[in-house]
């Protein structure tokens, strides 16, 4: 530790921070941008009976379904498994709960659990499944409905740029999910693709201040396991975690 600089951690301390029955926040969507070597160690921890929260299940031997497959998860706040067939099995066979939520409000519930507050009100959903055993409350006349904000005890996502105070910074698509995510957990564990110095980072290009970030990763190499498989399925080859066609 002592020649790492800031919030930088090692992937063995990371490890060591996964609980049995922990609730996990996942930045990412459908395998692209994922906060791939953070996902990994949650899998090498071997923890159990977790509960996770994010946007989808992604596909089948990747990120979060590995976790699922191993039977690590026995819980998921998503808006849809619709890309997972074996997350949908397990629903249906009894060994997987799904709560499903409208992505606006998952979001949302998300930012609110990061503010601190005890959840939102949106029209999402009135009318629908998705009202069944919640509160409803009438404002100027207006009905809406009570979505509890969600607050988790671990947050892994990913970021483009960071500095040893842990100030973050996005680029593209990353900025759609990951900054709320980063906020709404007791820790917030980042996955880092570019680790800046002080001052490399404007003010203006903050989007998670370093008052949310508890830990950064900084992997040496990953592989787009996305892109690999993909590959591989159009070359008939096999694809393995580590980035390799064989």
């Amino acid at each position: 530790m002592s020649e790492m600089r800031g919030k930088v951690r090692t992937r063995e301390e990371i490890i060591s921070v996964f609980k049995d029955g922990m609730t996990i926040g996942v930045g990412g969507q459908a395998g692209a941008y994922m906060p791939w070597s953070l996902l990994d160690m949650l899998e090498e921890s071997g923890v159990k009976h977790l509960t996770i929260c994010s946007i989808d299940a992604c596909n089948p031997g990747f990120a979060i379904s590995r976790l699922i497959e191993n039977g690590q998860v026995d819980r998921m706040l998503t808006t849809h498994i619709g890309t997972n067939p074996i997350a949908s099995r397990m629903m249906l066979e009894g060994k997987l709960e799904i709560e499903l939520s409208p992505m606006g409000s998952f979001i949302e519930r998300m930012r609110a659990g990061g503010a601190g507050l005890g959840g939102i009100l949106t029209k999402t959903g009135l009318g629908t499944d998705v009202e069944e055993g919640k509160q409803k409350v009438v404002i100027k006349g207006e009905e809406y409905l009570v979505e509890e904000a969600v607050h988790c005890d671990v947050a892994l996502t990913r970021c483009r740029r960071a500095d040893p105070l842990g100030n973050l910074a996005y680029h593209g698509t990353g900025t759609a999910g990951h900054p709320i995510i980063a906020t709404c957990a007791d820790i917030s564990i980042v996955q880092v693709d570019l680790y800046c110095d002080l001052n490399e980072i404007s003010p203006d290009e903050i989007k998670v201040p370093s008052i949310y970030t508890d830990m950064l990763y900084i992997g040496e190499h990953e592989a787009n396991h996305l892109i690999g498989r993909i590959k591989a399925d159009i070359l008939g080859l096999e694809y393995n975690r580590d980035g390799g066609l064989a």
